[in-house]
């Protein structure tokens, strides 16, 4: 069995790997579930406003020609 290192090392790496990235968890803010909610809450509201309110500006109504 000549490859019982190669797969030995394989997930050797896979797990540091893993343990590394700590991909899809959130990392630690320090913040409870509800101080978070809130923070999460205002943030959705100012993109909220500020994307209801960009919208409306952008818009230009059609300049109208005096010919």
């Amino acid at each position: 069995m000549t490859r019982g290192n190669q797969r030995e090392l394989a997930r050797a790496k896979n797990a540091k790997k893993s343990t590394d990235s700590g991909r899809g968890k959130r990392g630690d803010d320090g913040l409870s579930a509800a101080a978070r909610k809130q923070r999460d809450a205002e943030i959705m509201q100012q993109k909220q406003q500020k994307s209801a309110g960009g919208g409306k500006e952008e818009k230009k109504p059609p300049s109208q020609s005096t010919e």
